[in-house]
């Protein structure tokens, strides 16, 4: 291979974002001619890194600055202090992180990365890119452009030689892979699913539904379940503050919505029963264990494809290349520039507008997409991760969720409804589902002598669950040191798990203090609880070992119950600020969009 043009991409992906990334660069590094293998980064043998010229590294920050598991290795090689300062003089690199603001290790793992590189002599071509879910149009407001520069500064260092040209961007990049219809006498029954990676995975196995109950009043706005599993003896492990992590599938509803869209399709007839065969194109792009053998097409827009994902700005890119229609041209380019992406936000993102729903709107685009190219269009269904409810000294065999089904309003017609959330609501009991075990962003206190301050209002609570009870269970706290903070809109149709914490008060096992914001005339938030309990907060943090957790939606509690706490100990000249207590992790959030 030749060497000058051979571009390594390495990702750590801990739910396969990054590694869709990653994917899309190496595909469109075809344009500069550039050829070489895009894998995980503990995937790659670490002692050959000072023998390559290029690598884009491209990596998600978990928890509280974790990196992901795929990168765990590499990562604790690189930090070692015996590695030589020019161990990397001969190499180029780039680092594109993937992140969310509103945790306080905001692309932590990308950051290091990037200077630990420089440290040991590698050469940046490009500033660092730090993505941001927390952005009006998500991650990809930083991804894009960070990739148009990087292209940029590749031709600008790297020109191409020999007599090649740039393949013309406005062309369509090469599918990853190639795939094929087989003729119909395969027997696959249309019900079997696809071979499941995710059993592969440490810390995973099939659970049975045990009980699916809504938590909330039938006549209340949002329908909250808490869903009980069983799993087999030692089969899995868990601790308070471990998530549970679910891949959920799609509805029947959206399933036949796709094959409807692909009824006008001119390049292909397919149906649900039409067989598939997926090989590789170039052995730097493998092919997913799920679609290592022949499958239905139903089975891929069941198990494989997201069929509710909101589509990214690639994405259009993609379907402008398939249109014959000149005013689908026309607004896909446009919503490709730069000077499109208000534009874009306002039509997919703020409505949250499906890819189904997207295809339906482009007609002529989507009636000339070719087979492999479904591949690029759809995106995988990604793991989702919740909050273990349970406490394993107490739950015996089993893993409890407390899961806010999630639907709204927008200018939309149709209700936007969550997957995963409205998948986990139609469980019956019975039901068996894949599931594994990661660690979570909390790192629970277990000594009688901490004080323990827990703020988690609606689902938020979840983590709180498993900790007071595993912590009573194991006499490592009581009511003087365990004070929970619970919020949500009424005492009568919202309090989760009540029945739990009015024993454990009752026992005197726990402190607790909520906050039912439309039970009286003005609201009460949580924040406004901690004010009124000043005096008694400032006691516990006065205590050299005193924790507090903050859990929820991203949205203005975290910050405003910040606030609170900012001023507790401005106000009473305590010698730590909240940022020492991030460091030292003392304060510890977990918070979601």
């Amino acid at each position: 291979m030749d060497n000058v043009r051979r571009l390594l991409i390495l990702y750590g992906s801990q739910t396969g974002c990054a590694q869709e990334v990653a994917e899309r660069i190496w595909r469109e590094s075809k344009w500069l001619h550039y050829s070489g293998p895009v894998i995980a980064i503990d995937d790659y043998p670490v002692e050959k890194l000072i023998f390559e010229k290029k690598i884009i590294f491209v990596c998600s920050t978990t928890g509280q600055g974790d990196q992901p598991d795929n990168m765990k290795t590499t990562w604790k090689f690189l930090l070692r202090k015996n590695l030589p300062s020019n161990s990397l003089t001969n190499v180029e690199f780039a680092v594109l992180g993937l992140g969310d603001s509103s945790y306080v290790k905001f692309n932590h793992v990308a950051k290091k990365l990037y200077r630990r590189l420089i440290q040991l002599g590698g050469k940046p071509l490009c500033d660092i890119g730090l993505a941001d879910d927390q952005h009006d149009i998500g991650a990809f407001a930083v991804i894009d452009p960070w990739i148009d520069n990087l292209w940029n500064v590749l031709i600008e260092k790297h020109p191409l030689t020999n007599g090649l040209m740039p393949i013309n961007r406005n062309s369509l990049p090469p599918p990853k892979w190639n795939v094929q219809c087989l003729s119909s006498n395969i027997s696959i029954h249309i019900n079997d699913k696809l071979p499941n990676n995710d059993l592969l995975k440490p810390n995973s196995t099939i659970v049975t539904c045990l009980s699916n109950t809504r938590t909330t009043a039938e006549n209340h706005f949002q329908d909250v379940r808490l869903l009980k599993f069983e799993y087999s003896e030692n089969s899995i492990n868990y601790s308070p503050g471990d998530v549970l992590m679910v891949r959920p599938v799609n509805s029947e509803t959206s399933v036949n919505t796709f094959f409807k869209l692909l009824n006008d399709n001119k390049n292909m007839k397919l149906s649900p029963t039409t067989i598939l065969n997926v090989t590789q194109c170039s052995d730097d792009m493998p092919i997913p264990y799920n679609l290592s053998k022949q499958f239905t097409l139903y089975q891929c827009a069941k198990y494989y494809w997201d069929l509710n994902i909101i589509p990214n700005r690639y994405t259009f890119q993609l379907l402008s290349y398939f249109t014959d229609n000149e005013l689908e041209k026309e607004k896909l380019k446009e919503f490709t520039t730069p000077e499109g992406q208000e534009e874009l936000y306002s039509y997919c993102n703020r409505p949250r507008r499906t890819i189904l729903e997207v295809l339906a709107d482009f007609p002529h685009a989507t009636a000339n997409l070719s087979l492999e190219y479904l591949f690029e269009i759809f995106s995988p269904i990604r793991p989702r991760a919740f909050s273990i409810a349970s406490a394993p000294s107490v739950h015996k065999n089993e893993i409890h969720l407390l899961v806010a089904v999630v639907t709204y309003k927008t200018k939309l017609l149709a209700k936007r409804i969550g997957l995963c959330s409205t998948w986990l609501a139609s469980l019956n009991i019975g039901d068996k589902i894949p599931v594994w075990i990661q660690k979570g962003t909390f790192q629970f206190p277990y000594s009688q002598s901490c004080n323990v301050i827990m703020i988690g209002p609606g689902t938020g609570v979840a983590p709180f669950r498993s900790f007071v009870h595993e912590a009573v269970t194991n006499k490592c706290g009581n009511a003087k040191t365990l004070h929970l903070y619970f919020g949500a809109r009424n005492r009568l149709k919202d309090f989760h798990c009540v029945n739990d914490w009015e024993k454990l008060v009752a026992d005197k096992k726990l402190s607790l203090f909520t906050a039912f914001s439309r039970d009286q005339d003005h609201k009460i938030y949580v924040q406004h609880i901690l004010e009124q309990n000043e005096e008694e907060l400032f006691k516990l943090l006065s205590n050299k070992e005193c924790y507090v957790f903050v859990a929820g939606n991203a949205k203005d509690m975290p910050t405003a119950v910040k606030n609170v706490f900012i001023n507790i100990l401005t106000k009473n000249k305590h010698l730590n600020t909240i940022d020492m207590m991030e460091t030292k992790g003392f304060y510890q959030t977990e918070t979601w969009s």
